[in-house]
């Protein structure tokens, strides 16, 4: 699912097999962590998020972050390592959680949390504060973001004008994406869609208003 540059080291077994995710901006620039590999595990380039947050470079610091499928944590690090506010990282798999709760202690990241939950089952609880970033990579095949993104949604977890970022497959269309998220960046390849987002309160607010009127 994730994220930083991952390198595989030749290793005896699957089971033992390890890389390392490498920060590339900000007050931990160039740090390295180790990670085991696991299934399902897919990091985004080097290249590719050095290109996210030159687009989010704006609004990035300061900003409240949630990652929905950490996976490695290599988005919620860098956001923090780029001086967001905070970052929230949920992640399903036990191994990898404990390895991320590992890389905030190494990090010594105070303003993070790592929350070993389903993020379907999180996101379905009542909003407590909402986000102004939120990054969105789930692991490919599984049909998640068409549940995560509703819940997103009617729970309330977005600040105004938020942004949202979603790494899918390159096949996935943009149909169940809200007629108020509006598309700021785009990068298309052979297997992945790398896509940018705000939440465009005011068109969010006239829809509804416009509905209300028509009862």
């Amino acid at each position: 699912m994730t994220r930083l540059s991952l390198f595989f080291m030749a290793k005896p077994s699957q089971a033992q097999r390890q890389g390392q995710i490498r920060i590339i901006g900000g007050q931990w620039r160039g740090r390295k962590l180790t990670i085991s590999d696991s299934i399902g595990l897919r990091p985004t380039s080097c290249r590719m998020r050095e290109t996210l947050f030159n687009w989010l470079a704006p609004m990035i610091k300061d900003a409240r972050c949630l990652d929905c499928f950490s996976g490695s944590g290599a988005l919620g690090l860098e956001a923090l390592s780029r001086h967001a506010a905070e970052a929230v990282l949920l992640e399903s798999n036990e191994r990898v959680a404990k390895q991320l709760l590992l890389h905030l202690s190494i990090l010594e990241a105070k303003n993070a949390q790592m929350i070993h939950t389903n993020t379907l089952n999180w996101l379905a609880r009542p909003c407590e504060k909402p986000f102004d970033l939120i990054f969105l990579d789930p692991p490919f095949h599984q049909g998640l973001l068409s549940y995560a993104i509703p819940l997103l949604e009617q729970q309330s977890w977005f600040a105004d004008e938020a942004w949202i970022y979603i790494e899918s497959e390159s096949s996935h269309t943009l149909a169940m994406i809200p007629s108020h998220w509006r598309l700021q960046k785009e990068k298309i390849t052979r297997h992945v869609a790398y896509r940018l987002f705000i939440r465009e309160l005011f068109f969010h607010r006239r829809g509804a208003f416009k509905k209300s009127c028509c009862k």
